[in-house]
């Protein structure tokens, strides 16, 4: 095959697409019965999900990162922090694919982000800087670009946290 298939340009569309393709065999009176086609279709969408998932839980993982090292900067671990934003956002850049766009769950990544990098300090009586941003302070395309840097991040929120709040 000397073009790229939509399985290797977008999984998560390729997966959707499949399993309705599927889903529509499966609703013919002339094909066998024998296969389970609604779990055959669960089954192809469930790569789409997967990939989804993985997406996730390396940008979750740099946003901890991130979050951790603004509120200890002094903490002995902020160089293997630095290492793995870079390794968790150069894995999620290649995995990550514009179907994923609008099915992240980016404001329970924002909140998960917040909750485990607050729980992962205060092993070490350190804590969460206060004042962050009850949403997520970054784009779907920001967090994903090529520009995006630990140090691109921590200027981001300290611009935010250095904001003065309305007080109407």
């Amino acid at each position: 095959m000397d073009q790229p298939s939509l399985y290797d340009d977008d999984i998560v569309i390729w997966a959707e697409r499949q399993a309705a393709a599927v889903r529509d065999l499966a609703r013919r009176p002339d094909l066998s019965n024998m296969l389970d086609w609604e779990n055959v279709a669960e089954e192809i969408e469930s790569v789409g999900r997967s990939q989804i998932s993985a997406v996730e839980q390396k940008l979750l993982l740099v946003l901890i990162h991130v979050l951790k090292y603004m509120s200890a900067p002094r903490a002995q671990s902020t160089r293997s922090w630095r290492s793995e934003v870079v390794a968790f956002h150069a894995a999620a850049r290649k995995a990550y694919t514009p179907a994923m766009r609008q099915r992240i769950d980016w404001a329970w990544m924002w909140d998960a982000a917040r909750t485990q990098a607050d729980i992962s300090l205060r092993i070490y009586d350190d804590r969460l800087v206060s004042g962050l941003p009850e949403h997520m302070p970054f784009t779907p395309d920001e967090l994903v670009a090529p520009t995006f840097t630990m140090d691109w991040a921590l200027e981001r929120l300290a611009q935010i946290l250095n904001t003065p709040k309305d007080t109407h």
